[in-house]
């Protein structure tokens, strides 16, 4: 990590706490066809997904798919923005490492991801961001990682990817990415971190 020219962020878990968005989404959408709340491994799933992966893993059979998509695509996602947190050590950290250093996200949500940065005036901190809508496999396929290394005209080596879930991982893996594993002591990874603000010293800023 001596040359790092490109830091990139996963989203959901990483730069924002959106445990509790995300388990008030899928419920709205379950509860309004009758079905249960999220168990912890449905969950789990949802949380690290694609949105188009997610409805799929909750509703089995065409019909009940096709009536989530068009049910999801009425909601106002306004509504579940005030139940997201930015991590506090986040702006501080973009200051500090910008202009020198540039900054991406690769995340595997898809619309939600810039009304998010909207919101809470995050967009002039990242240079790039690329969604699952942008690639043709998202994570755990090195795809979004990939589109970043092209995009900068760097090697591998000269970005880190900051993730939380086992997706993150593959993908950083599958793209030669050196991981930083955050909050999450069970991934392989170059190094672990439990605050933001950590990157600092691995940076050098």
């Amino acid at each position: 990590m001596k040359d790092v020219r490109v830091v990139a962020f996963d989203c959901d878990g990483v730069l924002f706490d959106t445990e509790q968005s995300n388990r008030a989404y899928y419920n709205e959408i379950l509860n309004h066809f009758g079905k249960p709340t999220l168990t912890s491994e449905q969950f789990a799933y949802v949380h690290m997904h694609t949105l188009e992966d997610s409805l799929a893993y909750l509703f089995n059979d065409k019909k009940s798919l096709a009536d989530a998509y068009t049910y999801r695509k009425s909601m106002d996602y306004r509504e579940f923005l005030k139940l997201m947190k930015p991590e506090p050590e986040l702006v501080p950290l973009l200051k500090k490492i910008r202009p020198r250093i540039k900054t991406a996200i690769a995340t595997n949500r898809t619309d939600t991801v810039n009304w998010l940065l909207d919101a809470f005036g995050l967009n002039m901190y990242f240079d790039l961001v690329v969604t699952s809508s942008d690639v043709q496999f998202p994570k755990p396929h090195p795809d979004l990682l990939q589109k970043i290394l092209a995009y900068f005209r760097i090697k591998p080596d000269q970005a880190i990817y900051v993730g939380d879930s086992d997706l993150d991982e593959l993908a950083a893996r599958s793209a030669g990415v050196p991981m930083v594993a955050y909050r999450n002591q069970s991934l392989l990874s170059a190094c672990h971190i439990e605050s933001l603000k950590e990157l600092e010293t691995i940076l050098d800023v």
